[in-house]
């Protein structure tokens, strides 16, 4: 067992290392093109860290005669992504040199107050070739060594030092291909852009695309002439939106070509949080092997020994026997609970495990998203089992009612703030508000499929038969003696926290800056071994906690135990509060709702997950013990 847990570990951290390298898709077959062939370039969101999503087309760029959107999955719409034709036209491997795209004659109050505001907000306009994101290349030094990278995107302008609004109105575009001798035929693999601002001037009048423009130089490697005037954001300026298109040769392979993309600089960081997760499961591992298995081993021992004949009397955990397996206040909630628990560990995992198997890579737009939904939906019928059995165990009479909250409680939460959400951000015109039609999905996957299913299992779990205790039950509760202040719930549930929370904060920086920075998270096997160690947490020091509980005499531990893993996800939030003072410029109040916001819905699923892992090990170790004495 030992050498099979070391060989996981082992293979979990060769994932971890390697996660950056070639994402295949499974089913996604590349594109071959020849020379001549049309290179469709489509554009997505603009976005900002500062504020919510957009379309492309509300900013008063050069349009398309008729806009297309591109099917898009569930994950994508719930992200904001918009997909949508251009009017940047190219032909493979065939450059292009100041091409005309459209003109501005002059712009109007709302036109410039759109590219102003979206300036001030340091907006990025994001596109799409064959699937690759657009990025502006940058090239970053990383232990001596300089090594190419993408930063996503580019910016719709910038500000002068004095004030001046400029507009990137210039696109030069490079489109990288690895070609195929054998067949004729090439792949593309990169996709980058340089944006530059220029006030084109032409001689004569506008013709449209064929205008010549005098601002457009012939000199090799640039079309833009050398000391041409910025293009200024101001009521009345003319407008001429331009691009070019060069092709270059690569060697990068189709298979490896996410992995300029994807360049991780911060691995030692990583690295660093894997051993300090680890160094804490070491700690607990060890207090709970020097401490509690010798103490629990002569505890065991005495009373034996007392029930063969000798002198002495009861004490500690063993005096609460007959209250220790008494079922709880507020049964039905904490078998809801445990239910969801299971649903979302069981959405978890499995989101891991594809993620690791490459099915969920960042080339797969959306694919998280709308394998997190799809996997919690068909869980509903583990969360209905594992809902039932908890119930049933402590003898439970409303069956209908505990399963209807373990179907209805934490999806209703989170479409409650989801569609309070979706409301302010629809009043913004975001793209990031969820059409009708999607959110009619949602709720047909929730009452059609999730709900059926939760009570399929739970009809299931009250057929399955359940252990009993190990000992009997007494008809009248034991008084609980005062406990000591550092035994106080309160404080148990709070110290249980700190160290999940410890065992994973590092990581939770990348997940963040991922979610809110609009940064790639690929790095799945580090993310595997992270979610491992946390587990372990939890449990362990559920289980300290509890083992003092019952030694102060106290028998309530099955929400206690719930509540103290459960609690790293305060600190979790207490985190994000941290992490939006010091990391992200929000000051608009919509896009600082719509952060805490989904923040709290993180923080109750994470409450959820954690508590869930503290209350079966407690469960598991609470039978343990008692099955391992000799009660009358």
């Amino acid at each position: 067992m030992a050498r099979r847990a070391a060989g996981l570990l082992l293979y979990l951290l060769t994932l971890g290392a390697c996660s950056v390298h070639a994402f295949y898709l499974p089913g996604v077959a590349p594109e071959d093109f020849k020379k001549g062939d049309p290179v469709t370039l489509k554009v997505n969101k603009i976005m900002s860290v500062k504020n919510l999503p957009y379309d492309y087309y509300s900013l008063p760029y050069c349009r398309p005669e008729k806009i297309i959107s591109s099917a898009e999955n569930l994950g994508e719409v719930l992200r904001g992504d918009r997909i949508l034709n251009s009017p940047y036209t190219t032909q493979f491997r065939v450059p292009k040199s100041c091409a005309v795209l459209c003109r501005i004659a002059k712009l109007d109050k709302k036109q410039a107050s759109a590219f102003t505001n979206r300036i001030d907000d340091e907006y990025r306009v994001n596109m799409i070739l064959d699937n690759l994101p657009i990025g502006i290349v940058r090239i970053r030094s990383n232990q001596g060594k300089q090594i190419k990278a993408y930063e996503r995107g580019f910016p719709v302008g910038f500000k002068e030092a004095d004030g001046s609004v400029i507009l990137n109105n210039h696109l030069s575009f490079t489109i990288l291909y690895h070609s195929d001798p054998a067949s004729g035929t090439a792949r593309i693999v990169g996709f980058e852009v340089v944006p530059q601002s220029v006030h084109h001037k032409y001689e004569g009048k506008w013709q449209g695309a064929d205008t010549k423009l005098t601002t457009c130089s012939s000199t090799k490697g640039s079309s833009v002439a050398a000391g041409a005037e910025a293009q200024l954001v101001k009521q009345g300026q003319e407008v001429v939106f331009t691009y070019d298109v060069n092709y270059r040769a690569s060697n990068i392979l189709w298979a490896s070509r996410w992995d300029t993309y994807l360049v991780n600089l911060d691995d030692q960081i990583h690295w660093f949080s894997i051993v300090n997760s680890a160094m804490i499961v070491l700690f607990l591992s060890g207090m709970i092997a020097m401490i509690m298995t010798r103490t629990l081993r002569r505890d065991i021992s005495t009373y034996n020994a007392l029930e063969a004949g000798e002198e002495g009397e009861e004490s500690g955990w063993k005096l609460v026997h007959g209250d220790v397996f008494r079922a709880p206040r507020g049964l039905s909630w904490l078998a809801a609970c445990v239910g969801t628990g299971v649903q979302l560990l069981g959405m978890a995992g499995a989101t891991v495990a594809f993620a690791l198997a490459g099915f969920l890579s960042p080339a797969n737009r959306g694919g998280l998203m709308t394998a997190m939904l799809l996997l919690f939906v068909a869980l509903g019928g583990v969360a209905g089992y594992a809902s039932a059995r908890l119930y049933k165990s402590y003898g439970g009479a409303h069956r209908r009612r505990t399963t209807l909250r373990t179907a209805l409680a934490f999806p209703g939460v989170v479409s409650a703030i989801f569609l309070a959400l979706d409301f302010l951000i629809w009043g913004q015109r975001s793209s990031g508000a969820v059409p009708l039609g999607t959110l009619a999905a949602l709720v047909s996957l929730w009452f059609g499929v999730s709900v059926p299913l939760c009570f399929a299992g739970a009809a299931l779990g009250y057929r399955s038969a359940v252990p009993d205790p190990p000992v009997r039950t007494n008809k009248i509760p034991r008084q609980v003696p005062p406990q000591p202040f550092y035994l106080h719930p309160t404080t148990g549930v709070l110290v249980g926290g700190v160290l999940p929370f410890g065992a994973v904060f590092i990581e939770l920086f990348f997940i963040l800056s991922s979610m809110w920075q609009h940064q790639f998270y690929y790095l799945f096997g580090f993310l595997a071994l992270v979610a491992v160690i946390l587990g372990i947490t939890c449990a362990e020091i559920a289980i300290v906690l509890c083992y003092f509980q019952l030694c102060a005499e106290d028998y309530h531990w099955p929400w206690r135990a719930y509540q103290s893993a459960g609690s790293s996800a305060l600190y979790l939030f207490a985190y994000s509060i941290v992490y939006f003072v010091t990391k992200l410029d929000i000051t608009a109040l919509v896009p600082m709702v719509m952060y805490f916001g989904y923040m709290t819905i993180v923080t109750l699923a994470f409450f959820a997950m954690t508590g869930t892992i503290g209350y079966y090990a407690c469960a598991a170790f609470v039978h343990k013990i008692y099955s391992a004495v000799k009660i009358d």
